[in-house]
C-alpha cells in the first residue's frame, strides 16, 4: 500500500486551513497554498489565519505559500478551492502523479461538471478521491470528533488515503461511490440555504424538519438518476452533511438563507461576504441540470430563483406551500 506523508493543501480558506492543521498537528510537514498574501504571511509568522479561521492556532510545521510550484514535491494534494475557480487552479498546478483529494462541493456552470469531472479533464491520469461529509472547519481544527466520507473509484486508493489522513478525532469512512459523494455535497448546500430561509422567516422547527425530509427526497432523486448509490446518499456525505448544514448558523449557506428569510437583498448579502456560500453558486447549476434530466426538485428550483433575484423569500415559500398534494414517495 502506498504511503502518503507529505501533504499539500490547495486553498487557504477556512476548510483548507482546517485540513492543513489536521494533517500538521502531529508535526508532519504540510504546505498550504493561499491566494491571499496576507493569509500566507500570517500563517508563516503568526501561525494563524486571521482572515478565514481566526480561532485556530496553527502548527509550526504548517508552511504557507503563494506559489503553486511549491506543491510539486508533495505526495498528495487536497484541493479546497471553490468550484468556479477550480479549473484554472488545477491547470496551474505543477505536473506530477500525486493524488488529488477534492474537498470542494458543487457543480460547474454550463458544463454541469462536478469537481471530479473537472480534475479528469484538466489533470488526466492523476489518481482522484473525494472528501465529503458533515464538517465545520473550526471544529476539525480544534480536534473535535468528526467522521467523513473518502471516496475513490479504486478501493485501494481510498484505503491508502484514509489511512494517511485519519487521526484519533478524524475518522474517514471509505467508499467507491464518487458520484454519490459529489452529489450529496453539492445538493446539501442548496438545501441549507432553504433551511436558513425557514429560520430567518420564523416559520418554526416543524417547517425545517419537513424541508430537510423533502430536500433529502430531492437529493435522492437527483443522485439515483445520475448513478449514485442510495446508501451513499443516506450516509455521511449525503444525509449526515445535510443535517449539519441545515441546523446551524455556523453554516455559511444556512446563514445566507437566514438573511434571505428576513427579507434582505441577495446582492447585498453576497457582497458582504469574503467567504463563499457554495450553495448560491450551485443552486442555478443543479436546478438547470435537474430540468435537463426532467428531475423534480422544487426546493432547489426555488433557491435558484431566489439567488438569481427573480423572486423574494415570501414568494418562494408561498409557491412551495401551494404545490399540489401528492404521495410521499414522489
Amino acid at each position: 500500500m502506498t504511503s502518503y506523508r507529505n501533504f499539500g493543501v490547495v486553498g487557504g480558506g477556512a476548510w483548507g486551513t482546517a485540513l492543513a492543521q489536521l494533517l500538521a498537528a502531529g508535526g508532519a510537514p504540510v504546505t498550504l497554498w493561499a491566494r491571499e498574501a496576507d493569509v500566507v504571511a500570517a500563517v508563516n509568522t503568526e501561525h494563524r489565519n486571521p482572515v478565514f479561521l481566526p480561532s485556530a492556532p496553527l502548527s509550526s510545521s504548517l508552511r504557507a505559500t503563494g506559489d503553486l510550484a511549491d506543491l510539486g514535491a508533495c505526495d498528495a494534494l487536497l484541493v479546497v478551492v471553490p468550484v468556479p475557480y477550480m479549473r484554472a487552479v488545477l491547470a496551474a498546478l505543477p505536473t506530477g502523479a500525486a493524488p488529488l483529494i477534492l474537498c470542494s462541493k458543487g457543480m460547474e456552470a454550463d458544463s454541469f461538471a462536478f469537481p471530479v469531472d473537472i480534475a479528469r479533464d484538466v489533470a488526466p491520469g492523476r489518481p482522484l478521491a473525494i472528501l465529503s461529509g458533515p464538517t465545520f472547519a473550526h471544529e476539525v481544527a480544534a480536534g473535535l470528533p468528526t467522521a467523513i466520507t473518502l471516496a475513490a473509484e479504486e478501493a485501494a486508493l481510498a484505503d491508502a488515503l484514509a489511512q494517511a489522513i485519519a487521526r484519533p478525532h478524524f475518522r474517514p469512512y471509505v467508499s467507491t461511490d464518487v458520484i454519490g459523494a459529489e452529489i450529496g455535497g453539492a445538493v446539501k448546500n442548496i438545501l441549507a440555504i432553504a433551511c436558513g430561509i425557514v429560520d430567518g422567516a420564523g416559520l418554526g422547527l416543524n417547517a425545517r424538519a419537513a424541508l430537510i425530509s423533502r430536500g433529502f427526497a430531492e437529493m435522492t432523486r437527483f443522485g439515483l438518476a445520475r448513478g449514485a448509490a442510495a446508501e451513499t446518499l443516506a450516509g455521511l456525505a449525503g444525509l449526515g452533511d445535510l443535517v449539519l448544514t441545515c441546523t446551524s448558523s455556523n453554516s455559511r449557506n444556512f446563514a445566507l438563507g437566514q438573511g434571505l428569510g428576513r427579507g434582505d437583498d441577495i446582492a447585498a448579502l453576497m457582497a458582504d461576504r469574503r467567504t463563499v456560500a457554495e450553495g448560491a453558486f450551485s443552486a442555478p447549476v443543479v436546478a438547470a441540470a435537474a430540468h435537463a434530466d426532467a428531475i423534480d426538485m422544487p426546493i432547489t428550483d426555488a433557491v435558484a430563483r431566489l439567488v438569481a433575484g427573480e423572486i423574494r423569500a415570501a414568494e418562494a415559500i408561498q409557491a412551495l406551500l401551494s404545490r399540489p398534494l401528492r404521495s410521499e414517495g414522489r
